[in-house]
């Protein structure tokens, strides 16, 4: 009996540690990357609305994507709701994915998680703001591999994007393999 109670104990432990371990790598989908800050003095009424995306790293769940937009509005019962739309280049077909965000921490802080895939969330953390007129954004994900620039126009002043991708660099996010979105078509 005293083997049994041995066993059990250290696969009681490799659960505890199995379950702590899986917790861990859902903290490190939604973390700021070392030493980023999202910006603080965030205000969420002014951040809702339809936002353009100028550019952004390559990644799997948008590529040959154009003309893509995302649209964030107050969500009931809490929280946002995350309206993403592109045109697919390789199908011809426009793309619509729905979401939901959720501030990590003070709601103050550009800081949120968002889920587009059941209980999985990903880090969304605003790290450049327009924040007289919230016209332009800079977004990193819980990586330096994530990076979109958004802006409320389909184009960005090329002063104000020079300045946020020499900023995005001095970060340590590799801008020279930036994709700029091309926004050529009505939606």
């Amino acid at each position: 009996m005293g083997r049994n109670t041995k066993e059990g104990d250290v696969v009681k432990k490799i659960g505890l540690l199995s379950g702590f371990l899986a917790a861990l790598s859902l903290v490190g989908c939604t973390g700021v990357p070392s030493g980023l800050e999202p910006v603080t003095g965030f205000e969420l009424d002014r951040y809702l609305g339809k936002w353009y995306e100028i550019a952004r790293l390559d990644h799997s769940f948008e590529r040959n994507m154009s003309n893509v937009s995302a649209h964030y509005s107050p969500k009931e019962g809490g929280g946002i709701l995350v309206v993403n739309r592109g045109f697919d280049e390789k199908t011809g077909k426009w793309k619509e994915i729905e979401g939901r965000g959720y501030f990590v921490g003070e709601e103050n802080v550009g800081s949120l998680k968002v889920s587009f895939f059941g209980p999985f969330y990903g880090g969304y953390h605003v790290i450049a703001l327009d924040r007289e007129n919230y016209h332009y954004s800079m977004v990193s994900g819980p990586k330096r591999s994530y990076l979109w620039i958004l802006s409320r126009d389909r184009r960005l002043d090329q002063k104000v994007l020079s300045d946020l991708v020499s900023k995005a660099q001095s970060w340590g996010f590799e801008t020279e393999k930036l994709i700029y979105v091309k926004h050529d078509r009505a939606h």
